[in-house]
């Protein structure tokens, strides 16, 4: 059992000291965790992938981060864990990431998933029952319900109908859960109701321990493509007793509680799996350098620069989410779901520039220098970020288009500034207070701030004007945006599956992406002069209008040079290609 003095947690900390702790503890699970590309660490790349090819967990990896307390992460700190942010929860998961999809999930994040629903409604019993069973070194697993375009993970359901002496009785199958054998409380989302609406299911918090004989049955494990150390099983329920007071939330509160928690889920899973791409970045950089008494060769620079640009936009995007879920809680569902929506796409776009940088290197699977490749390709779908994340995100932000365009699309005022500043006390997460409908729209009110602010240095040349020029063309496509989507249904009407409705979240999601960008570069200090600069800023904003299919001005001269020279230098100082320049161990 891990301790509370172990795990070098200080109760009641002031909120100015809760990023300086999150710092030190990633710090020191980075140092743990060792060099990944000694080929004689136990908990290195060559041996992570050794286990995935087993298809088993790292089992010496596991027991370190147990010995971490790493399950402390996910407990919030009233109740005697390390949670107080989001962001800074991310940014403490993320040296597990960067060496293992599978071993984040499998061991860690799958908790955090689970328990939402008991933070954000559960009673002060249940609360406190799961951080114990958390700090304890115990595990929980949800048990999704079935989502429109599922994915194995989200194919089928469970159902309770009320028992005769009270409670409920649960029954149903689903064959794929993470730790499904190994957890010790499953998190059930479960249909009490047959007819669809929002009132159709309830969550359950249980103990696999107390199931009756015969009620419960362990399926086989089942090895999927991806995150094949993460063990996936599944559960078979038959008139599985369950107690009255296992009822989180009240009865059809299911779907309103997966709303509130799965902004976080989204959230999270951005932040931490931009570190898995930081590995192949710096695989290619490798691969680019390895041997060349020279500058890397011009044909690389490209696609280098654009994936660190890139990467760089995710943790912008992904950071600024996970500090809305604090500093704005009831008004950051939308911008979640678009953050989700944005990144997957950017990550699997860029893992396919970088396999042109690495070439047949790339398929040096067992490689520690080159290996991480190939098994994020297989990892990323089953983490989530595959087509059900992108339809389930849709479904958040199509119903939210007319009413934002009408109302909130300038006319609201810019958020507060400390949204952005990387060093500002926020308030701590509380999914209590998470926000499910309404609320305007922030980020759009944050871009128009933005090109406002840069409007004077258009034509005078340089970045400062790109980047002028870029937040007015983003600009004009929300104002083209705005007209679009207030032609659209108030009720019912078209579908996700129209095209032209898929659209209109594309269009959204990546202009609020760039207001992500645009914020978080205006927040800067000037303590890292490469950050304070516009160059990357400017590569990020072109790659995305051109997603979009905006018109994008030429880049400056010099703009390349300027982010492939820190690329280069972070790689060879071991430094991290987010926001933070995160110090690696080596």
């Amino acid at each position: 059992m891990t301790t509370t003095a172990e795990t070098g947690h200080a109760p009641g900390a002031a909120p100015g000291d809760w990023e300086a702790a999150a710092d030190l503890r990633a710090a020191r699970l980075e140092a743990r965790l060792g060099d990944p590309y000694d080929p004689a660490n136990p908990h290195g790349l060559r041996a992570l992938f050794a286990a995935d090819d087993r298809r088993t967990p790292p089992r010496e990896t596991e027991e370190l981060l147990d010995g971490a307390g790493l399950a402390a992460e996910f407990v919030p700190a009233e109740y005697g864990g390390r949670l107080t942010r989001a962001d800074l929860l991310a940014r403490t998961l993320r040296p597990v990431f960067r060496r293992d999809v599978a071993l984040g999930f499998g061991h860690g994040i799958t908790s955090l998933f689970a328990t939402g629903a008991v933070w954000a409604a559960g009673t002060e019993e249940q609360r406190r029952h799961v951080a114990g069973l958390l700090l304890g070194g115990g595990r929980a697993t949800i048990l999704h319900h079935e989502l429109a375009h599922a994915n194995a993970i989200l194919r089928h359901e469970f159902t309770a109908r009320p028992a005769p002496g009270g409670g409920h009785l649960l029954a149903g199958r689903k064959d794929l859960i993470i730790n499904a054998a190994r957890a010790d409380a499953h998190i059930v989302y479960a249909r009490t109701d047959p007819a669809r609406g929002p009132r159709s299911h309830s969550v359950f918090v249980l103990d696999p321990a107390d199931a009756p004989p015969g009620s419960m049955r362990h399926l086989p494990r089942v090895t999927t493509s991806g995150m094949r150390g993460a063990l996936f099983a599944g559960l078979e329920f038959e008139d599985r007793p369950v107690p009255a007071d296992a009822l989180v939330g009240g009865i059809g509160d299911g779907v309103a509680l997966a709303l509130r928690t799965f902004q976080v889920n989204r959230s999270v899973i951005c932040g931490v799996v931009t570190a898995a791409a930081d590995t192949v970045l710096h695989s290619a950089v490798r691969a680019a350098t390895t041997g060349r008494s020279g500058p890397v060769a011009r044909r690389w620079h490209k696609p280098l620069t654009g994936v660190f640009a890139d990467l760089l936009a995710c943790d912008a995007m992904a950071t600024v989410a996970l500090r809305a879920l604090g500093l704005l809680p009831d008004r950051a569902h939308v911008f979640a779901a678009a953050v989700k929506y944005v990144v997957p796409d950017l990550l699997r776009e860029n893992l396919e520039e970088l396999a042109a940088v690495l070439g047949g290197r790339g398929y040096e699977h067992d490689s520690p220098e080159y290996g991480a490749l190939d098994k994020l390709v297989r990892d990323l779908p089953v983490a989530g970020l595959g087509h059900a994340g992108t339809a389930s995100c849709q479904s958040v932000i199509v119903p939210q288009l007319r009413t934002l365009a009408e109302t909130a699309w300038f006319a609201e005022e810019e958020p507060p500034p400390e949204l952005f500043r990387a060093g500002a006390e926020l308030p701590p997460l509380d999914y209590r207070a998470l926000g499910i409908a309404g609320g305007g729209d922030f980020m759009a009110a944050s871009l128009l701030g933005s090109a406002a602010r840069l409007a004077p240095a258009r034509g005078v040349g340089g970045q400062i004007a790109a980047l002028a020029a870029l937040a007015e063309a983003f600009t004009a496509e929300l104002r083209a945006l705005r007209e679009t989507c207030r032609q659209l249904p108030r009720h019912g009407g078209r579908g996700l599956s129209d095209p032209a409705v898929a659209v209109l979240s594309d269009r959204y999601s990546l202009v609020v992406a760039a207001a992500a960008v645009l914020g978080v570069w205006e927040g800067q200090d000037g303590s890292d002069p490469f950050l304070a600069d516009a160059a990357w800023a400017v590569l990020a904003l072109s790659r995305i209008g051109a997603r979009l299919g905006i018109p994008v001005p030429d880049l400056p001269d010099g703009c390349i040079q300027q982010v492939l020279d820190e690329l280069v230098r972070r790689y060879r100082a071991g430094l991290g290609c987010d926001l933070a320049a995160t110090v690696l161990a080596q």
